[in-house]
């Protein structure tokens, strides 16, 4: 995680975030889904739905079962020669709730978001600031020269 510029930003404690084969990523903030999204061939017709946050009373969230955007404290910056995968922290899973995430790919940077599934016919409870999955970074063998583009990125938290 040394490197220049840092692979991650905003740990929350370093210390415990960082694990053998990975970094652990945070929960910053967890959104409800207020409509239907979208998804087409070019993404010309490519609809993600608006959605609302849901508030932490006491810094606890109250999820129910269903669908949630999560999005995380830390800032990622992959580099070009290497991509990410996040896999859900074994605790959450034994909750009855998941992560569904995709590849940050070479060059991207920001704050990342994941959908969280809540299975548990009675919901979790979730802090801010848990920690809810491990990102792993895989070394490619050599610089991609085609890198991330995407235009959606998660709004600055302060």
């Amino acid at each position: 995680m040394r490197a220049n510029p840092p692979l991650l930003e905003n740990l929350v404690d370093e210390k415990i975030q960082v694990q053998p084969a990975g970094v652990d990523l945070t929960l910053a903030k967890i959104l409800r889904f207020k409509g239907a999204g979208a998804i087409d061939f070019s993404n010309r017709e490519r609809v993600i739905p608006e959605c609302k946050e849901v508030a932490f009373k006491n810094g606890w969230a109250n999820l129910r079962k269903g669908a949630y955007k999560v999005i995380y404290n830390e800032i990622v910056r992959i580099p070009k020669d290497c991509i990410a995968l996040a896999f859900p922290r074994s605790s959450l899973l034994r909750c009855g709730a998941f992560l569904h995430c995709a590849v940050w790919d070479p060059g991207y940077e920001g704050r990342s978001e994941s959908l969280l599934v809540v299975s548990n016919e009675r919901g979790i409870k979730l802090k801010k600031n848990a920690r809810l999955v491990q990102l792993i970074f895989i070394k490619l063998s050599e610089k991609s020269s085609r890198v991330y583009r995407g235009k959606y990125f998660a709004e600055n938290i302060v």
